[in-house]
């Protein structure tokens, strides 16, 4: 159920376009073309892949290199790892090795989150609960500013332009920082618990999730309310808006993800092959196909977007709570095992 006013398709750009603005705004070559894999070839298909680990064998002890936030850059050339550890790495996909990484050292406390500037595919920031905010230039391997935000933060999303990052904190803060000058510009105090923030595909709404099960819409940069969804029955713990614009997946305690269309706002699906709460949830680089997250229960179900069936299931020997697509391949990428982060697809396949 939606709350609020109708006309809600403009604030969800067509994904061409959004694309023009990248390459206008950047030297990123535009990703490949490839052919999406239809429903009932995909697990066929899928089941070729082989899986990498990229394993970190600096991290020593029980749970010293548990994973909280995963993230490839826009291109695929790199994915980025935050831990508990308090290190941000790099790595390189096709290179496995520890030694063809990258590692950020500065964080106080555990890293929480870790997000690319969606403009240049070496830009990178990340949160941490020692209250900074560090953005990286990843190929230099320096930091380039910091930001204190006087509190716990727990979240990051960067607007689709480059040009600021929302960063979530524990207290229910959300601070809005210029990203050319490391400063912050606006702060807004939410009402109840506050989870994930993602952006429009435009970069004129933030969406929040939120501890009553509801997603509420902020228009930007006036910050005025817009619309709220009641998605779930519970807490909403993470969303995420598919590449074309057209749906956006929210993720719950309840161990459902619901989908949502963006132009007549209707819930479409709600997929229940979770054992326990949603930690995070992607889509496929085409939006065909949406996988989630979990802290709890082992095998990470992939589903079909326009139908909601289940279409594969990948083993997992533990939980998985970070999942994240590859931005051009059916590459899947996911935490939760301890020999560290794995890559479906990425040691070989025919995909």
């Amino acid at each position: 159920m939606l709350e609020g006013h109708t006309g809600l398709e403009g604030i969800f750009k067509s994904p061409l376009s959004s694309l023009f603005i990248q390459q206008e705004t950047s030297s990123m070559p535009p990703p490949p073309v490839r052919r999406p894999i239809a429903k009932d070839r995909f697990s066929a298909i899928f089941a070729t892949a082989k899986t990498q680990t990229y394993y970190d064998p600096s991290s020593r002890g029980p749970g010293s290199h548990a994973l909280r936030s995963i993230a490839w850059n826009n291109t695929g050339s790199f994915i980025a790892t935050g831990g508990a550890d308090r290190l941000v790495r790099i790595w390189n996909p096709e290179r496995a090795n520890v030694k063809n990484s990258t590692e950020l050292r500065g964080h106080g406390l555990g890293v929480e989150r870790v997000a690319w500037d969606p403009t240049k595919d070496g830009g990178l920031a990340s949160v941490s609960g020692d209250g900074s905010v560090k953005f990286w230039d990843v190929r230099s391997a320096k930091c380039l500013g910091e930001v204190k935000t006087g509190g716990e933060n727990f979240t990051l999303a960067w607007h689709p332009e480059g040009t600021a990052v929302a960063v979530g904190r524990k207290d229910d803060h959300v601070i809005f920082i210029d990203t050319r000058t490391y400063a912050t510009f606006h702060t807004i105090k939410e009402p109840v618990q506050t989870n994930q923030l993602v952006w429009s595909h435009s970069g004129t709404a933030l969406l929040i999730t939120t501890g009553e099960g509801r997603v509420r819409i902020l228009s930007y940069p006036k910050f005025e309310p817009l619309y709220t969804i009641n998605a779930h029955t519970s807490a909403c713990f993470c969303l995420e808006v598919d590449p074309r614009g057209k749906y956006l997946a929210v993720g719950g305690s309840d161990a459902l993800i619901s989908l949502w269309d963006t132009l007549d706002w209707m819930c479409k699906h709600t997929l229940g092959h979770m054992e326990g709460p949603l930690r995070s949830v992607a889509f496929s680089w085409d939006g065909s196909y949406v996988v989630g997250g979990s802290d709890e229960g082992n095998g990470l179900e992939i589903a079909h977007v326009e139908t909601g069936e289940y279409v594969h299931m990948i083993p997992t020997t533990h939980p998985s709570p970070c999942v994240a697509w590859h931005p051009s391949r059916y590459w899947l990428a996911y935490t939760g095992d301890p020999m560290g982060l794995k890559i479906v697809g990425a040691a070989g396949g025919n995909i």
